[in-house]
C-alpha cells in the first residue's frame, strides 16, 4: 500500500454533503449560518438584475434542491439540521432578496433582518423547522427569508426616512 493511500482522511464526504456545506465552507467555525447567508446575499446580489419572474423560478428551483440536498446531507451526517449544512442559509436568503431593489443599503437591511429572523425564529417559523428532512431544514430559513423582505418593505412603506 502507498504512502499516498494511508493518508487519506477517514471519513470521505459525498458529493451531496459537499454541496450541502458549500464546498466545505460550512465546516469554518464561529458562525456557519453567518457565513452561509453572506454567500447567499453576494449571490443574490449579482442575481437582482434579472427579470423578477425569472428570479422567482430560480428560488423556487433552488429551495426544490435545497430541500433535497440538505435531507440527504443530514441522513448522511446523522443529524436533524447539521450546522455546517449551509445551503438552506443562502437560500433562505435568495428569498429575502426577491424584489429588492439592487443597491447595498436594501441588501443590507434585509440581510440583517433575515439574520435576526433565522435566530429568534418568530412564530410559525419553529413549526416549519420540524417538517421531517429537508423540508425542516430549507422552509424555515425561506420563512425567515421571506419575513425579512416583508418587514423591510412595510418599514419602507411607512417610515420615509429608510
Amino acid at each position: 500500500m502507498s504512502r499516498r493511500a494511508t493518508s487519506a482522511p477517514a471519513v470521505r464526504r459525498s458529493t451531496i454533503v459537499r454541496i450541502a456545506t458549500l464546498g466545505g465552507i460550512g465546516n469554518v467555525p464561529p458562525a456557519p449560518g453567518t457565513v452561509g447567508s453572506l454567500i447567499g446575499a453576494a449571490c443574490g446580489f449579482v442575481l437582482l438584475g434579472m427579470d423578477w419572474r425569472a428570479y422567482l423560478v430560480l428560488v423556487v428551483a433552488a429551495c426544490a434542491l435545497a430541500i433535497f440536498v440538505t435531507g440527504r446531507a443530514a441522513q448522511e451526517l446523522g443529524q436533524a439540521d447539521p450546522p455546517n449544512v449551509i445551503l438552506d442559509e443562502c437560500v433562505g436568503m435568495w428569498c429575502a432578496l426577491l424584489l429588492l431593489p439592487a443597491n447595498w443599503y436594501d441588501l443590507t437591511a434585509v440581510f440583517l433582518l433575515f439574520r435576526i429572523f433565522d435566530v429568534v425564529k418568530p412564530s410559525p417559523i419553529p413549526k416549519l423547522e420540524r417538517l421531517p428532512g429537508g423540508f425542516g431544514i430549507v422552509l424555515d430559513d425561506a420563512a425567515a427569508g421571506l419575513l425579512a423582505r416583508a418587514t423591510w418593505w412595510l418599514l419602507q412603506a411607512n417610515f420615509d426616512f429608510l
